[in-house]
């Protein structure tokens, strides 16, 4: 049941509250001193704190009702906390709004006000609480996954990529070739190590290669090996990745960058099994695990002629996609800390200028701009200038079109949904959060 305390010495007070909230089911405890509300909140689920500015006799400074709500916001930073105020001590009541509270009251306040101001916090309350569960269940469920998977140290918080590390994690074991699609430096390659952690060749080597960048008259010679004198400069034999990759995986990275003829040698082996080296006539054979990737659209290269639709359906049995950072924002600042190691921190502004960027080179743009940063931080503080982001240079990343919905929702989601993470992460005040977040009409949620 929703539950209201009303901490104030005033005892009919606290009974005209609790008669105007029984009316509209709202449970209401009652407290006569600073020290029993904060005693109740210690020991029942408080949803919102109705507290007066003043307890002592003679007393009208609103000093006592800031060391109530200090005590309060220590106990449980985000509950919303709505201070009754005379107009003596209007004054310090605004300063307290400004520093968190929720909102002030005047006496005599008018039921109506009041019981809405109550309604719309208690409705904000209930979100949080549901928002809290689904995250202590995707805590939970993320933990389970880490037990059972090797994970090969992948940093995420995103829904998004929780779900392509899940879809890698499940289609390991089975005896299936798998295609990662995805931008540049998204991460396709360890989702690929991924595949191949959890897969019955694990103990196998894992060997990678980029299709892109062999040369067209190498791709034999790179992927099958070649013999001694098989080409010019050849002056050894040379051991193929299909080869090397025996009893392991092969990771065939820009798999839409291999020449038409390099694909159809490969073809030959994903039917057959089989291969030669460059000049020799010895058939080989491997057991290698393909898992290939792009960042190409392999089905409109087939339709310009320039992919096989028969290798591409021989590839990709299991479809994996890697959306792009920008697609997943409450990765960045976690891949952020992760690349920047224990020894250095975030200024609030280079996090806010972090959230506020686009990176179109995802992940490997972020590590590159991190590793930078970390060269010229002073004081083991990263500040936004060390991070030479052009959204910093455009100005102020702080102002609210900087921050869309979804930055929004990545900085609550990494900061396990506490409100003085979040807007410390953004360079914001609490406050200012808060506005931001009703105008997207999101819901906040308590964290410890």
């Amino acid at each position: 049941m929703r539950t209201v305390l009303v901490i104030d010495d005033n005892p009919a007070v606290a009974q005209a509250l609790s008669l105007l909230f029984g009316l509209h089911d709202i449970r209401t405890l009652t407290a006569s001193t600073p020290q029993k509300g904060l005693s109740a909140l210690a020991h029942e689920r408080i949803d919102l704190v109705i507290a007066d500015m003043n307890f002592s006799a003679d007393t009208t400074s609103g000093q006592e009702g800031a060391a109530l709500f200090r005590a309060l916001r220590a106990q449980q930073p985000d509950l919303p906390v709505v201070l009754l105020t005379a107009w003596t001590h209007l004054e310090s009541a605004v300063q307290l709004v400004k520093a968190g509270a929720a909102d002030y009251i005047g006496k005599p306040w008018d039921n109506d006000k009041l019981l809405a101001t109550v309604e719309n916090l208690l409705e904000l309350a209930e979100a949080m609480r549901e928002r809290q569960r689904l995250q202590d269940e995707q805590r939970r469920r993320r933990e389970r996954l880490a037990e059972q998977y090797d994970l090969c140290g992948i940093v995420f918080a995103s829904d998004a990529m929780e779900r392509v590390v899940e879809l890698a994690c499940r289609v390991a074991r089975a005896d299936v070739r798998v295609l990662i699609s995805g931008p540049n430096g998204a991460g396709k390659e360890r989702i690929a190590q991924i595949v191949h952690a959890n897969s019955v060749l694990r103990t196998g080597p894992f060997v990678a290669i980029n299709c892109g960048a062999i040369p067209a008259e190498l791709v034999e010679a790179e992927l099958f090996g070649a013999e001694a004198g098989a080409y010019t400069g050849a002056n050894r034999a040379r051991t193929g990745r299909f080869e090397a990759a025996n009893g392991g995986t092969l990771f065939l990275d820009e798999i839409g960058d291999l020449p038409l003829a390099g694909q159809v040698k490969l073809l030959r082996v994903l039917e057959t099994g089989q291969f030669e080296m460059l000049g020799s006539s010895k058939t080989r054979s491997a057991q290698v695990r393909i898992v290939s990737a792009s960042n190409a659209d392999l089905p409109a290269l087939i339709r310009e002629g320039r992919f096989r639709e028969d290798l591409y359906y021989r590839l990709n049995v299991i479809d994996i996609a890697v959306p792009a950072l920008a697609d997943r924002p409450a990765d960045i600042l976690p891949l952020a800390r992760h690349f920047l190691g224990s020894s250095l921190q975030l200024s609030e502004d280079a996090a806010a200028a972090l959230m506020a960027h686009d990176w179109p080179g995802n992940v490997r743009e972020l590590r590159n701009s991190i590793e930078r940063a970390k060269l010229l931080a002073r004081d083991s503080l990263v500040a936004a200038a060390d991070l030479n982001l052009p959204a910093v240079a455009r100005g102020t990343p702080r102002e609210a079109e900087h921050f869309s919905k979804e930055m929004l929702e990545a900085s609550l989601q990494a900061a396990g949904g506490n409100i003085s993470r979040a807007a410390q992460s953004l360079g914001l005040s609490r406050q200012a959060l808060y506005r931001r977040l009703e105008r997207f009409n999101l819901r906040p949620v308590g964290g410890a």
